[in-house]
């Protein structure tokens, strides 16, 4: 097992999906580094010579496509903020709040398209795979821009809003049903002046699977949730391999996606860190560019002069 595989399996056991862990249990890297530079031009030299790029990205990216983020002030669903909804336990207790929480996500993401900076990402890893060279793209968001952008190689970490998992036989599968079910039709919407449907259980989402009829799940990891480990498993290997690492859009401080990058910087790999503002983990990477992701990363990401197009 790598280093990188023993530090991630270690933390995940200690934390959960969206919490911090505690300053007792906090990963600790010990890392000498000048302040992260924001030079183009020397990242573009080190852009043209990685055969095997990651790319994280978080919320930020997706934002700039009018995605609500549900973080910070304002981040509320009619009274709720996420974190008091996306949990086994909200589901458990009021599965028709929840449904409809997850409705209105999806009815609003069909309406959302990828900006420059998902764009950028897809044609970049186009144009490398007919080069020999690869790029993976590590996602905590559920909304599946970075598929309607055209990436192929995708780790989506905390799952999918168009994915659904049985509670019952534990089946996922796809489903961009619009609406999910009749009786979500026209449900879902965030004035918090509006009162919950209260849909029955039955007539929420259901398994088709022969014979089963559970009550379907959004197939999404929730707060007090760990990851996939197939998917964890993934992302080990990926992280193992690249020359190269980008963190896009995210603000570095839900775990254990957080020590993602700042493990691949430890082992000396370059680390470009894309983001709106520096983050508690800026300091540990080799570059920083400010700034809206749909305006930094297109040119970073552009065809490189000393590239050889087959």
């Amino acid at each position: 097992m790598s280093l990188f595989q023993f530090a991630t399996r270690r933390l995940v056991s200690q934390v959960y999906c969206g919490l911090k862990p505690s300053s007792s249990k906090k990963q600790k890297f010990c890392l000498e580094m000048a302040r992260p530079s924001s030079n183009m031009a020397d990242f573009r030299e080190v852009f043209a010579k990685a055969k095997h790029i990651a790319i994280i990205t978080g919320a930020g990216v997706s934002a700039e496509s009018g995605v609500p983020t549900f973080r910070g002030a304002g981040g509320f669903w009619r009274k709720w903020q996420a974190q008091e909804l996306a949990t086994p336990g909200a589901f458990a207790r009021n599965p028709s709040r929840v449904w409809e929480f997850y409705h209105y996500r999806r009815e609003l993401m069909l309406s959302k398209h990828p900006n420059p900076a998902h764009i950028a990402i897809a044609e970049c890893e186009k144009r490398l795979s007919k080069q020999g060279r690869s790029v993976v793209v590590i996602t905590q968001n559920i909304d599946e821009l970075h598929r309607k952008a055209g990436t192929k190689h995708l780790l989506e970490i905390h799952g999918s809003l168009f994915k659904t998992r049985c509670t019952n036989c534990g089946n996922v599968t796809a489903n961009y049903k619009s609406p999910i079910c009749p009786a979500l039709a026209g449900k879902g919407a965030p004035d918090p002046e509006i009162e919950d449907a209260t849909i029955p259980v039955e007539q929420l989402p259901q398994c088709e699977e022969d014979g089963c009829n559970g009550l379907l799940r959004p197939h999404v990891v929730w707060f007090g949730e760990t990851l996939d480990p197939d998917v964890l498993t993934e992302v080990e290997k990926e992280l193992d391999i690249c020359d190269l690492c980008l963190v896009v859009g995210t603000s570095s401080v839900v775990y254990p996606a957080a020590m993602f990058a700042p493990q691949v910087s430890a082992r000396g790999v370059p680390v470009a860190e894309f983001n709106m503002e520096a983050t508690p983990a800026t300091n540990r990477f080799r570059f920083h560019f400010p700034g809206p992701c749909g305006t930094t990363l297109p040119p970073a990401l552009a065809r490189h002069q000393t590239e050889i197009i087959a």
